[in-house]
């Protein structure tokens, strides 16, 4: 039902940051746990991180842990994704996923492209 989006993808080098977001319509991102994965080149879709909803707790996926951080900015509806020390492997597409009590809603992805 909802409509997501992701945006601020892009080029990078590697050693740079990078900061992508998500919004959708239709919901209150604070009621909802929010999860972001990615799609590398001939790669399958995986986890990256998550924010949950009930206790503001999130969780990483070990190939980015203390590179990436989740956050939320609940005046702007917005879930960000902050990515610094970017390495080759992290050149993805990468997905937005609003997790709902019946359904999960998934965003068209982003592009995020690291260079040598």
């Amino acid at each position: 039902q909802a409509q997501v989006v992701e945006s601020g993808g892009g080029l990078v080098q590697a050693g740079g940051s990078l900061r992508i977001s998500c919004t959708a319509s239709g919901l209150t991102f604070t009621q909802y746990t929010i999860a972001w994965f990615r799609e590398g080149p001939g790669k399958e879709r995986e986890f990256v991180a998550w924010h949950v909803h009930k206790d503001g707790s999130a969780d990483y996926a070990d190939s980015v842990k203390g590179r990436l951080k989740i956050s939320r900015d609940i005046a702007k509806n917005t879930v960000y994704l902050g990515m610094k020390n970017l390495k080759l492997e992290d050149t993805a597409v990468y997905y937005c996923n609003v997790i709902r009590d019946d359904d999960t809603d998934w965003g068209q992805g982003t592009q995020g492209t690291v260079s040598s």
